[in-house]
């Protein structure tokens, strides 16, 4: 019995979807590949690929902030409602005050109970 003709095999390949997808009078962008055993780091001379950085300069290290877990909390209790850029960044201090104000409580806790002890 012959296949039918107008089915085409289940794993089809990005570029045929691109392809497919793509005007009559465009040709799909070609994808990158690199050959088994090369990574993207690498490139045809052996240099290691900087993402447009200066070689030996440092990656810029990401400041933690609270912003995602703001916006968590913010949506479990009200889904709807956004918030602006300026009001993330006072949240944001709001919370990192809070944690000093924490680490000055947890200090002075500590010295009252020191000096009951000692007593």
């Amino acid at each position: 019995m012959a296949p039918k003709a107008d089915k085409k095999p289940a794993a089809e390949s990005k570029v045929e979807k691109a392809a497919e997808k793509a005007p009559a009078g465009k040709k799909p962008k070609a994808e990158k590949r690199l050959p088994a055993g090369k990574t993207a780091s690498k490139e045809a001379g052996g240099e290691a690929k900087t993402r447009g950085r200066k070689k030996g300069s440092k990656a810029k290290k990401g400041v933690e902030t609270y912003k995602i877990y703001i916006f968590k909390v913010l949506k479990q209790v009200h889904p709807d409602i956004g918030i602006s850029s300026k009001a993330m960044s006072i949240m944001n201090s709001f919370i990192n005050d809070i944690g000093e104000l924490a680490k000055h409580a947890v200090s002075e806790g500590t010295k009252a109970v020191t000096k009951f002890t000692s007593s």
